[in-house]
């Protein structure tokens, strides 16, 4: 954690300055039995590669909307953060006729079809695996994002008043979201190396804060459990003991 950091861009540098091999992001899928553990060097691969295919293949100019319609995923904090490296304004939930490109899970790609720009597809399978059958329409994000580059170097870097995220028609400026990414934390009494486990969704301020942002801000990690996805109160007690979890939201 550093209080200088005034943009999610920062936010992941000084995650980066700090234990780097520390896990960062862990999803399970309780439905499929997938665990996935990203360290923050592991995300930040992510997360060049990904604004690098914003920008390189995707065209996307700083400042473009770009409507994100997937669910709480190790794949969406790559998103977020590509989208802040490249000055992108990621709209949670966003309606695809008004964006200037979309990012869709395999549940809402007839909706993304509304979108006149580019479309990406993520199959949100286990391992990030490519769709058996790329979707018509879509560049597969699973095929496009392996060969990008993994350093991004911005054209021009966020700034701290730069519009970065929209959430039910309300944005949040990068210090912003830092700034919201505190507060919360403080609110969840969460601190340097807690591992906070989230079971909300991040189609809204709290479960998107809580479940990421937060514990980006103050140096900590978070435990991703699929919404919606069974799981007993025995499995969820182990999970949370194996974890390390210091904080669960749900």
């Amino acid at each position: 954690m550093n209080t200088t950091d005034r943009t999610p861009v920062d936010l992941l540098r000084s995650a980066l300055a700090g234990d780097a091999g520390r896990p960062l992001v862990t999803w399970y899928d309780d439905t499929t039995g997938e665990r996935v553990e990203l360290s923050v060097t592991t995300l930040a691969n992510w997360v060049a590669k990904t604004a690098n295919l914003l920008r390189d293949d995707l065209g996307a100019e700083p400042g473009d909307r770009l409507a994100l319609l997937l669910p709480a995923h190790w794949q969406t904090a790559a998103w977020l953060l590509a989208c802040a490296s490249a000055r992108v304004v990621p709209v949670i939930g966003g309606d695809p006729g008004d964006a200037d490109l979309v990012v869709a899970g395999p549940d809402r790609l007839e909706e993304a079809r509304e979108c006149r720009g580019e479309r990406v597809a993520l199959s949100l399978r286990p391992l990030g695996a490519r769709f058996p059958e790329p979707p018509e329409g879509f560049i597969d994000y699973a095929v496009a994002v392996p060969g990008q580059g993994d350093v991004f170097v911005p054209d021009e870097e966020l700034e701290p008043g730069d519009e970065a995220l929209v959430i039910d028609g309300i944005g949040w400026t990068a210090d912003q979201v830092v700034e919201d990414a505190r507060i919360e934390a403080v609110e969840m009494g969460l601190a340097p190396g807690d591992r906070a486990l989230c079971r909300l969704e991040w189609n809204h301020r709290r479960g998107l804060f809580a479940g990421f942002w937060a514990p980006l801000a103050v140096g900590g990690s978070v435990v991703i459990c699929r919404p919606g996805a069974p799981i007993d109160d025995a499995t969820l007690e182990r999970r949370r003991e194996t974890e390390r979890v210091t904080r669960t939201v749900e």
